[in-house]
């Protein structure tokens, strides 16, 4: 047993603090609001995001951050990416010296161009090898209805990998280590801008082989940018690379997916963003930062451009689907 702290009640940070309590850790879950607090409090359940889940008596919540992470071992990071740096600046100085860092969040900080494990270690001055992600195909709700499936948990200090692997593993969840960081973060941010395409092509009324194709390309060139930045190409292949993008791309709950199809039936950012109580998909900002990595290392990404296009610059969603199908042709 280890003492876990999750920074976040999300989705996506209360169902990590579950599995981590179900794994027979003690887990403290932060919540900004002290209302969602009580609630949890109250019913065990938080029922802003994930209201059909019970949570074990293992995990206690709390509004107050240092004494969240206090005695923690490990200490998740389950805030968005635009606003992880500005929470670490808040948080840093309660963090424990020895603690692991784990990364939920999927992106590319907008404004510096740095993964998740680079912001935070900048901002905490936590050397890389102390910084984890956890990536895979984990839709939230499946896996607080305790569903099976497995995840990836990356760090580049392979010891370190294993101790937060033994840690998170529950009954319905199987954790993989690996130590190509960049592979696996890359993989989680990319699926994020193909999921919005897959979204369009959805809303369109488009079916299965333009899935299949879409999901296809987009994992190519997920991965050319991935090696070009140093991470293994067999990354992708793997649960944090195809897995994730699969899952991403072909269920409804994933917010991406979701976000797309709504503009792929013809609504604006600011309406697709209305209808999802003011929520944008992390592919949203996420696409601009890739394209523009992209573009600086002169790796063609196709998909991510017409994305781009769709969400910030106006294009059609049919004129971008003929560009992209005439597209010079090539060898696959």
């Amino acid at each position: 047993m280890v003492t876990v702290a999750v920074m976040g009640a999300g989705s996506w940070g209360t169902t990590v603090a579950k599995v981590f309590g179900d794994a027979g850790n003690r887990v403290t879950l932060w919540a900004r609001r002290p209302e969602v607090v009580e609630g949890i409090r109250r019913t065990r359940r938080n029922e802003g995001y994930l209201p059909d889940t019970v949570l074990p008596p293992s995990v206690e919540v709390t509004d107050d951050a240092e004494a969240a992470m206090g005695d923690a071992s490990i200490v998740v990071l389950g805030v968005p990416s635009q606003s992880l740096r500005d929470n670490l600046a808040r948080w840093r100085d309660h963090i424990p010296a020895t603690a692991s860092l784990v990364s939920l969040a999927k992106g590319i900080e907008h404004s510096t161009r740095m993964r998740m494990s680079e912001v935070i270690s900048d901002v905490t001055g936590a050397a890389a090898d102390r910084v984890a992600v956890l990536s895979g195909p984990n839709l939230a709700r499946e896996v607080a209805a305790g569903q099976p499936t497995a995840t990836v948990v990356a760090c580049t200090d392979r010891d370190r990998a294993q101790h937060i692997q033994a840690a998170l593993a529950a009954p319905y969840l199987r954790p993989y280590t690996n130590t190509d960081v960049v592979g696996c973060e890359i993989g989680g941010t990319c699926k994020n801008v193909i999921a919005l395409a897959a979204g369009v092509i959805a809303g369109q009324g488009l079916g299965t082989n333009t899935l299949a194709t879409l999901i296809t390309r987009g994992l190519a060139e997920t991965t050319r940018l991935g090696v070009e930045l140093g991470a293994e190409p067999r990354t992708f292949s793997g649960l944090a690379g195809l897995g994730d993008l699969v899952a991403t791309c072909n269920s409804p709950l994933s917010r991406n997916r979701t976000f797309g199809e709504r503009l792929g039936r013809g609504e604006s950012l600011d309406e697709a963003r209305a209808a999802t109580r003011g929520q944008v998909a992390e592919g949203v900002v996420s696409c601009l930062s890739v394209r523009d990595i992209a573009a600086s290392r002169g790796v063609d990404m196709p998909i991510t451009r017409a994305v781009v296009g769709v969400c910030h610059d106006g294009t059609p969603v049919d004129e971008t689907v003929r560009t992209l199908m005439g597209r010079r042709r090539k060898a696959e």
